[in-house]
């Protein structure tokens, strides 16, 4: 399984506990997580089971890593989050049958408490929320159990902790921990590498690069509602229409369920947002077929 990828070299751990590192051309598609087999300094990837990709802003697709059971969102104080990250790490990872999580860093912080609230309000009903600071260790255990038995990945824009925090999680990683910029409010990547690491209360961790796009890839307008967090009471109830995409639609359910307040305006906004994104992707896709 490959355990660390470092641009143009990965390293593969062998299941009798032997390690390699193998030479790989920049754009092999291999990732952290990847199962291959080794014949002649060529690897071999298996069949994924699970794989999530990301989009940047430029609409390149990247790969953040195979073979996962949950992906863990890093927040924090600072740096300030762009708007939607939160929503479209989960889209994206329900889409890949991975279970989301939301991890609250440096609750130290002044301010901590609000927004740890705040999310709560908003995604304790989709996905668990966990609080921590991995700068006195206060609230890993929750994470810690929850991983168990689990291959995870953390994301999040740099400069949230994510290098701290898998420290604290997994003591001896001993992984660069950067600083936040004073003038921009952002931090500065310390991870340039993606790594597995393996916790002693049992699970295995992906730390990744911190990156400020979670661009969605491959969902479809008509199938977005179903993974966007805070709209999971929408399935008591049917839409009149089979393909309805909860705008202006008679017979909607989840614009009964705003109606009601059951679910909150900013869920629907910010879900109205990610839809006019999605169906903009779909329209250029469109375009580039009509080209060929």
């Amino acid at each position: 399984m490959i355990v660390a990828h470092h641009g143009m070299a990965v390293e593969v751990l062998f299941s009798d506990g032997l390690r390699s590192t193998v030479g790989v051309k920049r754009r092999s598609g291999h990732v952290v997580g990847d199962r291959v087999q080794i014949s002649d300094e060529v690897l071999d990837r298996l069949p994924r089971r699970t794989e999530l990709r990301r989009r940047d802003a430029r609409g390149g697709i990247h790969l953040v890593g195979a073979n996962l059971d949950a992906l863990g969102v890093v927040v924090a104080m600072l740096p300030v989050l762009p708007p939607g990250f939160i929503d479209r790490a989960i889209v994206a990872a329900r889409a890949a049958d991975l279970q989301p999580f939301v991890v609250v860093n440096k609750c130290d912080l002044a301010g901590s408490n609000e927004l740890v609230k705040s999310l709560e309000t908003a995604y304790a009903e989709a996905v668990p929320v966990f609080p921590l600071s991995a700068a006195d260790g206060d609230g890993l255990d929750p994470v810690l159990e929850f991983l168990k038995d689990k291959r995870g990945a953390f994301v999040g824009i740099t400069g949230v902790g994510k290098s701290s925090l898998l420290n604290a999680l997994c003591p001896g990683t001993d992984l660069k921990v950067g600083e936040i910029g004073h003038i921009t409010n952002r931090g500065r990547h310390t991870t340039t590498v993606s790594t597995l690491h393996s916790f002693h209360s049992g699970g295995e961790l992906i730390d990744t690069p911190g990156f400020q796009d979670f661009g969605l890839v491959d969902i479809s307008a008509k199938d977005l509602a179903a993974y966007f967090p805070g709209f999971e009471k929408t399935s008591e109830g049917t839409c009149r229409f089979r393909d309805c995409r909860h705008r202006t639609e008679p017979g909607c359910a989840v614009i009964d369920l705003v109606a009601k307040g059951q679910v909150s305006t900013e869920r629907y906004e910010t879900y109205l947002e990610l839809l006019t994104e999605v169906e903009s992707g779909e329209a250029e896709a469109r375009q580039k077929e009509w080209k060929k």
